[in-house]
């Protein structure tokens, strides 16, 4: 993922800011008492990009993945709406308990720009989609850079029209979301409202990112190392704001693992569920890599 890359990370300050005062409102007041669910993975399968993970031999790189992993970000889906038969594939493929979280089309997001045309996609989109069954995690929305908030309407409209039964989150990027109390308010409570989740994407380059406003009681997390040394004190960092979001009632973990270049994503991913193991006292599976995960990967 080239969102948010920087020639010089080591000139960023990556320090997650302070919770938003509502984000412990949020998971105090949705939390059930169950256990927290967590999930982390990658954003592909494909061997050319998750370098030093497939053994010699792999025959059939989902099936391996999906051995390894308990989930995956589907960003395929945001390219094109697959035939039937593919999800099926997906999740026959894939053993119990793994979770895909797809990506919605771009023609929604992107192309059509969530106008009056998109409704008829996103049931095409999700009449398929939903053929993963119970491996279909939460579903994400990515929009456009500069989709800005003149496009209110347009959100309101799309957020009341989307059924409820299937889970879904929201990343906008407009830095104009965040650096405006008003419209950042608005947007919350709409989210909060419809129980979608608020996207937090750390980058190095797109600090504003970082609002730290949940908006239901799931961490969806999409993070991205910049190649460099400070990858895995980030990801230590991390593992504290989960456990600290757990403490106060946070039941749902999702989080993933890209790149500025996709060289070492698995190394991250295990270390970041090795490490959360340890904090968390949970047994996630740690992917098994062809190189240890070391802080010093980078130097």
């Amino acid at each position: 993922m080239k969102f948010g890359k920087v020639d010089h990370p080591e000139h960023i300050d990556f320090t997650i800011p302070s919770d938003h005062p509502d984000t412990p409102v949020v998971l105090s007041k949705t939390k059930t008492g169950a256990e927290t669910k967590i999930y982390v993975g990658c954003a592909k399968w494909n061997r050319q990009d998750l370098k030093n993970f497939y053994p010699r031999g792999t025959k059939d790189e989902l099936e391996y993945y999906s051995s390894q992993f308990n989930c995956i970000e589907l960003n395929a889906t945001f390219y094109r709406i697959f035939p039937a038969e593919q999800y099926e594939k997906w999740r026959d493929k894939t053993p119990e308990g793994f979770k895909f979280f797809p990506k919605m089309t771009n023609e929604v997001s992107h192309l059509r720009r969530m106008n009056d045309k998109v409704y008829e996609i996103a049931d095409r989109y999700l009449e398929v989609t939903s053929l993963l069954g119970d491996k279909l995690g939460t579903i994400f929305l990515q929009m456009h850079n500069n989709f800005g908030p003149k496009n209110w309407d347009r959100v309101v409209r799309f957020v009341e029209y989307w059924p409820k039964e299937f889970p879904l989150a929201m990343e906008f990027r407009h830095t104009d979301w965040f650096n405006d109390d008003k419209v950042a308010q608005e947007l919350y409570h709409l989210l909060e409202e419809n129980n979608i989740s608020n996207v937090l994407v750390d980058t190095a380059g797109r600090r504003d990112l970082m609002h730290m406003r949940l908006t239901t009681n799931e961490a969806f997390i999409r993070y991205v190392g910049a190649n460099h040394k400070s990858d895995y004190p980030r990801l230590d960092d991390w593992i504290e704001r989960l456990n600290s979001w757990k403490s106060i009632g946070l039941e749902h973990i999702h989080f993933f693992v890209h790149q500025n270049l996709e060289l070492e994503s698995p190394l991250l991913s295990a270390y970041f569920i090795e490490q959360l193991n340890a904090k968390m006292n949970c047994n996630l599976h740690i992917p098994k890599t062809t190189l240890p995960a070391q802080k010093g990967l980078f130097d």
